[in-house]
């Protein structure tokens, strides 16, 4: 791994990296995060690794919780360019929601074609963060929401050392399903209860079949890209129990 930049700022450092290619971003704490977890974050689609979404919840972690965070963006987006057959469903996609039409055909496609590009690409960057002296061997949670999901979802089944995960705004199709069998971590699924595009009904289905024998579900109300802020606290809390040691832990949960 190769860092590339280095900023401090309210508290954090930031520092960009790449992979075999990939660009990633990594957060930790100033004065060293103590073995704490490494969180990966799966933007959303049409976004990035430096997103304001996904930077706002890296800097809510390390600040409130200590932990260590990593972005890299997924194939097609951010500093990487799109491939030819990425754009042609991107196209479909948005013709499709100019036409009132189902988005199922090109999102499936594409969110497959993009899921099985970056679990690989996933799995290295966790090969080296976790042999740099900055992060160490320490446990992993996966947070990810919509394409950060449908690649997230896939990379929890095949990467053992990812041990809690938090998934939101699923668009399902069968291979998801397939996937949500075979996941076994503790998973907090997010569901927008108003979300013209993704099915709320399919969204139940989804956390029914989750072979998670610990699972919950947030649902809130608001469209496709109003997750309320606190569930980032939420979700923070909910690595701090699986992820954490005991008394670290405890000191996260709000006194009563």
């Amino acid at each position: 791994m190769q860092f590339l930049t280095c900023d401090l700022s309210d508290g954090v450092i930031q520092r960009t990296f790449e992979v075999d290619g990939v660009p990633g971003v990594l957060w930790t704490p100033p004065d060293g995060a103590d073995g704490a977890p490494l969180i990966l974050i799966g933007h959303p689609g049409g976004q990035h690794k430096l997103s304001p979404g996904p930077v706002a919840r890296a800097r809510h972690y390390v600040t409130r919780y200590g932990f260590n965070v990593a972005a890299i963006d997924a194939p097609g987006h951010g500093e990487r360019q799109r491939s030819a057959e990425d754009q042609k469903w991107v196209d479909a996609m948005i013709a499709a929601r100019a036409a009132g039409e189902s988005l199922a055909p090109s999102i499936t496609a594409l969110n497959l074609s993009l899921a099985e590009r970056a679990v690989p690409e996933w799995q290295a960057a966790i090969d080296v963060l976790l042999a740099s002296p900055e992060i160490g061997e320490v446990p992993i949670g996966y947070g990810g929401l919509t394409l950060g999901s449908s690649i997230g979802m896939p990379l929890a089944v095949v990467e053992p050392r990812i041990r809690a995960a938090v998934f939101g705004g699923v668009f399902a199709y069968p291979e998801l399903f397939d996937a949500a069998r075979q996941i076994t971590i503790p998973v907090q699924v997010l569901l927008q209860w108003d979300d013209p595009e993704i099915d709320r009904r399919t969204g139940l289905e989804l956390f029914d079949i989750l072979g998670s024998p610990e699972k919950t579900m947030h649902v809130t109300t608001g469209g496709h890209h109003q997750v309320p802020a606190f569930e980032t606290d939420d979700s923070a809390r909910f690595y701090a129990r699986h992820l954490r040691r005991r008394r670290l832990a405890e000191a996260s949960e709000p006194s009563s």
